[in-house]
């Protein structure tokens, strides 16, 4: 395209054929200096023909830094160099919105693992999978779950979870935990997806995080059904994550459980410098009371 202008624009100087019988519509230029004005034309299309070139190679960078069945932000979108203006106007056959502020590629199929991907990828939350979720994933979870499953994310206190993410229909519940009782990306690991990986939370973190939600939102017995299986947890990650852990409860029913279940790797976990606090803790009323880590569990899981 360009030749094309730059021959034009020389075929119209002085002595060349009239430029106006190839572009009618253009006005005739200024006696005194044709060539100049031909020449701003020629800027003006060549500007035209780079934009177009431009907003080609952005959507050809969207379709490969996208992967399949994944979901991309607004936020995601413009660090690539695609902006709301190129959003709407040119991406109309290319993506397709899931809500306010996310896309996905026009006509993929996706699933909340996607939703949590692209949560994760933007990087202004710090958001990971945790609890029972993310022990269901490493195949570590007691019972079988329903596709209506809960699915536990965890963001920072005081932290939401996007309002596009909690409006979309992701055929499962999504149980939003905000809370700090754990560093946010702390114990954390890559879980591979079909076309994407996940930040999740470690065994060891997850069942640390079972025991937080117990036993309101997750049972004590299932905690410990669970707990039977750990059997290859990290003593050296162990005991950073309970030196980190700012919930008392946690840390002892995690120990308990632990203590209860006979777990080889326990006595390699070194409990300096791990505050287990002072006073009883009481998780149900009627429980039975176990004097070494001053709580009350209910009595089927003690007398296990």
């Amino acid at each position: 395209m360009r030749s094309i202008f730059y021959g034009l624009f020389i075929w119209d100087c002085p002595g060349a054929p009239p430029f106006s019988c190839i572009i009618p519509p253009c006005p005739p230029p200024p006696s005194s200096s044709p060539c100049v004005f031909y020449l701003a034309v020629f800027h003006i299309f060549l500007q035209m023909s780079t934009m177009g070139l431009q907003r080609e190679e952005k959507i050809k960078k969207l379709i490969r830094m996208l992967p399949q069945g994944a979901v991309a932000t607004s936020g995601w979108l413009e660090s690539i160099g695609i902006s709301r203006q190129l959003r709407r106007k040119h991406l109309g056959g290319w993506i397709e919105r899931v809500g306010q502020r996310a896309y996905k590629k026009a006509g993929d199929e996706i699933s909340w693992q996607a939703g949590v991907y692209a949560i994760q990828a933007e990087r202004r939350t710090d958001i990971h999978t945790g609890a029972l979720t993310a022990l269901s994933m490493h195949g570590l979870s007691h019972y079988l779950r329903s596709s209506r499953e809960v699915v536990f994310i965890f963001s920072p206190s005081k932290k939401k979870l996007p309002g596009w993410f909690r409006k979309y229909d992701w055929k499962v519940k999504i149980e939003g935990i905000s809370t700090s009782f754990i560093p946010m990306g702390m114990g954390l690991v890559d879980h591979e997806q079909k076309s994407f990986s996940l930040k999740i939370s470690s065994p060891e973190r997850a069942i640390l995080e079972c025991l937080y939600l117990a036993p309101g939102k997750v049972d004590l017995l299932e905690c410990y059904q669970i707990m039977e299986g750990l059997t290859n947890l990290r003593p050296r990650l162990v005991k950073a994550l309970l030196q980190k852990c700012a919930s008392v409860k946690v840390k002892r029913l995690f120990l308990f459980m632990a203590e209860k279940a006979g777990h080889a790797w326990l006595k390699y976990v070194n409990l300096n410098g791990v505050d287990l606090g002072k006073g009883q803790r009481s998780l149900v009323k009627g429980g039975v009371y176990i004097p070494k880590y001053k709580i009350m569990v209910p009595g089927e899981l003690a007398d296990r």
